[in-house]
């Protein structure tokens, strides 16, 4: 369970302060297919930072599990976002000079998951991502669907309950693009949180919530009919 509360985030720009969320309330349930959806500066990138212990509002209250996380320290915060939140990248962040297995299997050395269970959890993972036959491949060496891939692959290792992706599809062509929804899709399905920040209405549209954001504020917050 995500449960903000009077979130405010206020940047320093030259010398305007500027409000990039205002007072932000929302709940969100375990399980749920959220789209996070607005203009460029509307605040949503910057939203998904806090709700990925990313970032820290200025006011307000960030409860995760029922637990308040924004009184918790960096050391503490890190690890809750290791145990519990997996996070997709317009622009992957990969390690360049790490192949795609050494990418995946990051998670599990920052964790101290000793070295025979890391390489059985990556073999497993590789497979489960259609990865095998890229495990040796730098991300330079691979297509950007490939990255994407070993990105979310690298994501879900730890087996997070929620995965948080920022415009997963942005760099990347429409057909790997479906690929890669069809995936975080298809997580989702087996019980995983998924949000979702994009411009892309077509996307956006396929979650079961859609919240609309503009000048740091939620305009709107619609759930999809239940059928």
């Amino acid at each position: 369970m995500i449960y903000l509360s009077g979130i405010m985030r206020v940047f320093q720009m030259g010398d305007q302060m500027v409000h990039a969320l205002n007072g932000i309330n929302i709940e969100i349930a375990s399980g749920e297919y959220v789209s996070i959806m607005g203009p460029s500066g509307s605040g949503k990138s910057t939203l998904l930072n806090i709700i990925g212990l990313l970032d820290n509002p200025d006011s307000g209250q960030y409860e995760l599990d029922g637990s308040n996380v924004t009184a918790l320290s960096e050391v503490e915060q890190a690890h809750v976002r290791r145990k519990k939140i997996g996070f997709v990248f317009q622009s992957f962040h990969l390690v360049p000079r790490l192949t795609a297995a050494e990418n995946i299997e990051l998670p599990l050395i920052l964790e101290g998951i000793e070295p025979a269970r890391r390489k059985l959890l990556v073999e497993e993972t590789l497979l489960k991502f259609d990865l095998q036959d890229r495990s040796q491949h730098r991300p330079a060496e691979m297509s950007g669907g490939q990255r994407q891939r070993t990105a979310i692959a690298r994501a879900m290792i730890l087996q997070p309950p929620t995965i948080l992706a920022d415009e997963p599809t942005g760099n990347i062509d429409h057909r790997n693009g479906a690929e890669v929804i069809a995936l975080l899709e298809k997580l989702h399905q087996s019980g995983t949180t998924l949000i979702i920040v994009t411009h892309d209405r077509e996307l956006g549209a396929r979650a079961n919530r859609h919240i609309a954001m503009r000048d740091g504020e939620v305009v709107s917050d619609d759930k999809k009919a239940s059928r």
